[in-house]
């Protein structure tokens, strides 16, 4: 969730015959951006989509982000859905604007935003979910930022990647033989 920055290619429904690099600050970013990480971009199939969204128990109250959101699947999924809010976080401006028009499309206009952000620098306090399909080592460096930011009770869900030996997942699942993890910010749930 997380935005999403996927591993992959884009595929041909695209029109694309390269994959699309994400993740690495364009050439006009300002210097000192935190994310110089080369994320491809991949979508996530609609029964991670679905189980992501099952395994964070995603309801009407929520709000989620999706750090390397891509074309914004998974906060369209939850604002249509379930009736959440949420904000998709990507570097790549033509998925931002496509994710835009998804939802529009999709009537969820209101509930779903996006927005072209390293997502290192994005404020996550508003969450209560963050959904991520980045790499491990991405993970691992959001860690601080995510306990610091993020309310006890908070849920986070990362497609394939998990954060290693430096914090276990509460609960793995596997769907279609991909591992999805969930970990719950440490507290209270609110």
């Amino acid at each position: 969730m997380v935005a999403l920055l996927a591993l992959g290619t884009l595929g041909c429904a695209a029109g694309m015959s390269e994959p699309r690099r994400r993740g690495v600050a364009p050439a006009e970013e300002p210097e000192g951006s935190t994310f110089t990480a080369a994320v491809p971009y991949v979508p996530t199939r609609p029964e991670i989509v679905d189980a992501m969204l099952e395994l964070a128990a995603v309801g009407r109250g929520d709000t989620v982000y999706d750090l390397g959101c891509g074309d914004g699947r998974i906060v369209i999924a939850a604002a249509k859905r379930f009736g959440a809010r949420g904000l998709g976080v990507d570097i790549d401006a033509d998925l931002v604007n496509k994710a835009q028009a998804d939802a529009y499309w999709e009537g969820v206009a209101d509930r779903a935003k996006f927005s072209m952000s390293d997502l290192f620098e994005v404020d996550l306090r508003p969450a209560t979910v963050v959904m991520l399909y980045l790499s491990v080592e991405i993970n691992v460096r959001l860690r601080p930022k995510l306990l610091a930011q993020l309310r006890p009770g908070s849920r986070i869900v990362s497609n394939r990647f998990d954060m290693g030996e430096v914090w276990r997942p509460d609960r793995t699942i596997v769907v279609a033989g991909t591992p999805i993890h969930l970990w719950r910010i440490p507290g209270a749930a609110r």
